[in-house]
């Protein structure tokens, strides 16, 4: 039986069981199955992609079950000697919302942020996102901007 306790891991090229784990919690967390279950990577796809440096996957666990998944990237900068760090997933299994699960994991990224030297990190909530922007309001500074989606 669990504590409570939340520990937080970072993936990398082997845990491929924990990231189907993640995405399907994703899947369900947004409602978006299409996106995040109906064409599962390979495994060799997922382990290089999750050797790479920018590429940073966490889970969240209360004892061997996974309550949380964050993914971001790390972004070189051009302008300046820095980088940042864009949030592009988050999401915390329903029964464990409201119990610091995003919190452990946004504390995470900070740590991944000063060790490599970020300047920032960001994330976007969609408007009507109630809990998402109350969550980033505790932890950062808003700015509303406007986000296009633009075909390749």
């Amino acid at each position: 039986m669990s504590d409570g306790t939340i520990s937080t891991q970072r993936l990398g090229p082997s845990d491929i069981e924990a990231l189907a784990q993640m995405n399907a919690l994703f899947a369900e967390a947004f409602e978006d199955a299409q996106t995040y279950g109906a064409k599962p990577s390979g495994a060799g796809y997922v382990a290089r992609i999750l050797a790479q440096d920018h590429v940073i996957a966490l889970v969240a666990r209360r004892g061997a079950t996974l309550v949380g998944g964050l993914v971001a990237y790390r972004l070189d900068k051009l302008e300046q000697d820095r980088s940042e760090i864009y949030i592009y997933d988050l999401a915390v299994a329903e029964p464990a919302r409201r119990q610091g699960v995003a919190t452990a994991l946004i504390e995470a990224v900070r740590t991944i942020a000063r060790d490599c030297g970020a300047w920032v990190i960001y994330v976007q909530a969609d408007l009507g996102d109630d809990p998402a922007i109350a969550l980033y309001t505790k932890l950062g500074q808003r700015e509303d901007v406007l986000h296009f989606d633009i075909a390749p």
